[in-house]
């Protein structure tokens, strides 16, 4: 699990949600985003759109397989977001 602020002051809109979503779909651990309580699939785009994350949202990702700290950092760095 790793902790991030969204940097983005667009927040996760359809661009970066749609990067997003492609960059979790390269591992094969299974990947969730939570942000305001509520947790999202993250190799979907509309369960990811539907988070709503906005600038400066925390968000959690959390990876479990193989390539679980790979998958969280990697994503971490694409939402351009600093570590909370």
């Amino acid at each position: 699990m790793i902790k991030v602020v969204m940097a983005s002051e667009h927040g996760l809109h359809a661009r970066p949600a749609s990067e997003f979503v492609a960059k979790a779909t390269q591992f094969d651990s299974e990947i969730t985003i939570e942000s305001n309580g509520n947790e999202a699939n993250a190799k979907s785009i509309i369960n990811v759109l539907g988070l709503g994350v906005q600038h400066l949202d925390e968000v959690i990702i959390t990876a479990t397989g193989s390539d679980a700290k790979d998958a969280e950092k990697a994503l971490a760095e694409l939402l351009g977001a600093s570590h909370a």
